[in-house]
């Protein structure tokens, strides 16, 4: 993980962002919003008698999960770790409860074992060279509680959209998209036993009302982006 490939683009992020997703009717908080909610709603149907009091936002940048995860995890204290030190900077402007911001070194993370219920890494894989990802990944596996899940989205290179939307993102210049499959056999060999994939963001933002159909198409792989959650 290059810290400072992202210290440059820390002040201008949530502007770059914004610009690049035009297209698809939606700013920013949409997009970071449904994600915690979606993992809300895992938690609820597969462990809906664990109260989620820890949570970890792996390579959450300038912060932008932190509001929905304080919203949607509310008796959760939140660790967000991050190799760039000026997007922890905006991240820590955001004065959100309960909420440590953490700076590592892009290997291993300075926390103890068996520590968090939930980690959720939102579009931070497809940053980091591939040769790292299990290791990585491992190492979140590392912190997570026996029962814990570890959830991640990514986007999705199957979807022309998403493509486009990426080819014009300046911080997304060195991205390498992964498809789902390859996401989850990488989760498998970091030692998750059972990795569960659905895709999402099928409908754009101008047909929002017909969005409740999309909790039916998780199964097509052609969804905007996809959701990985790994269980031990």
């Amino acid at each position: 993980m290059d810290e400072q490939e992202f210290d440059q683009f820390a002040q201008e992020y949530d502007a770059l962002l914004r610009d690049s997703i035009g297209a698809s009717g939606e700013g920013p908080e949409y997009f970071a919003r449904y994600k915690v909610k979606d993992m809300a709603d895992v938690f609820s149907r597969q462990s809906p008698d664990l109260s989620v009091t820890s949570v970890l936002d792996f390579g959450g940048g300038v912060g932008a999960s932190l509001p929905y995860l304080s919203e949607y995890f509310p008796q959760a204290d939140i660790t967000l770790a991050d190799v760039s030190r000026r997007s922890l900077e905006y991240a820590a402007r955001r004065e959100i409860p309960r909420v440590s911001i953490l700076h590592f070194d892009g290997k291993r993370l300075p926390l103890p074992d068996n520590h968090f219920d939930a980690v959720i890494a939102a579009c931070v894989f497809h940053h980091i060279p591939e040769t790292e990802h299990i290791a990585l990944m491992a190492e979140i596996r590392r912190v997570l509680k026996p029962k814990g899940l570890f959830f991640i989205f990514e986007h999705n290179p199957w979807n022309p959209l998403t493509r486009k939307v990426v080819d014009n993102c300046p911080f997304d210049e060195n991205a390498v998209l992964i498809t789902g499959p390859e996401l989850r056999r990488r989760m498998k060999n970091a030692g998750f036993a059972k990795v569960d994939v659905a895709w999402r963001i099928f409908v754009p933002g101008a047909l929002r009302a017909i969005r409740p159909v999309e909790r039916w198409l998780e199964w097509l792989p052609l969804g905007a982006q996809y959701r990985a959650v790994g269980s031990a």
